[in-house]
């Protein structure tokens, strides 16, 4: 077994709160720089950038799991990851039946742009990517694990977009495979806080929209090698392994 740095959480430049420094290349030569094992790359409601990253890290021994940031028709923002691409474009076509189509202002909410190796422009994506899917976070859930994806609310102490501050409780029928928890949260203090059980995993991952975050926070997945089969089991604590967030 080996213990293997992991951010699960990173937006890329399509993200409209992120930056545009954002590119698959600095993506992954931060990530390398500073010593992560395995990154997500779950842009908002989108996952058209995700393959250049996988592309780019390939050569690298860095390992990238390609995943979205979705949020519910309640405004609860969740992730999903997936182990491979077919997965992905059947999700992706989920998301563009179920975005809600607002125009993206861009002198509000910034740019949405899926870019190459070299940070040239492919496409630029006209609908806001912030806005809401017309599902509930349970349809979400369901979609993804349909897929044999990992399911994952989102930084679930926030005071907004979160599973607590929208619902106030974890649905009893909503199968989740851990709960994130914001950078600057001490995990003890989270579960005394939402009466979180023992036997739910927390982790923590940047959550990423700049440079300077990425891989600044993360969680040590402990396995015997950096896969999504691995990632899987050691969320659910499986033959022998485990997740801990570092102190």
């Amino acid at each position: 077994m080996k213990f293997y740095r992991t951010d699960l959480h990173i937006h890329t430049a399509l993200s409209p709160c992120g930056d545009l420094d954002m590119s698959p290349s600095t993506i992954v030569n931060l990530a390398l720089k500073r010593g992560l094992d395995i990154i997500g790359i779950t842009d908002h409601n989108s996952t058209k950038q995700c393959k250049m990253v996988w592309e780019l890290a390939k050569k690298t021994g860095l390992v990238v799991i390609p995943g979205c940031e979705m949020t519910s028709r309640e405004e609860v923002h969740c992730l999903g990851l997936f182990e491979d691409f077919e997965s992905l474009a059947i999700f992706q076509n989920f998301l563009d039946n179920h975005l809600t189509l607002i125009p993206n202002n861009i002198s509000i909410f910034g740019f949405q742009v899926v870019v190459d190796e070299n940070e040239n422009v492919l496409e630029e994506i006209d609908n806001y990517l912030g806005a809401s899917l017309d599902v509930s976070i349970e349809e979400i859930e369901q979609k993804v694990h349909e897929l044999s994806g990992i399911f994952i609310p989102a930084h679930v102490d926030r005071p907004r977009n979160s599973l607590f501050s929208q619902l106030g409780f974890i649905p009893p029928e909503l199968k989740i495979d851990a709960l994130q928890i914001s950078k600057l949260a001490i995990e003890k203090a989270v579960r005394q806080r939402y009466g979180i059980t023992p036997e739910i995993t927390l982790v923590k991952f940047s959550d990423s929209h700049y440079a300077d975050d990425l891989g600044k926070t993360y969680t040590l997945f402990e396995m015997e090698e950096p896969s999504f089969k691995e990632l899987r089991k050691a969320l659910l604590g499986e033959a022998g392994r485990s997740v801990r967030i570092p102190e």
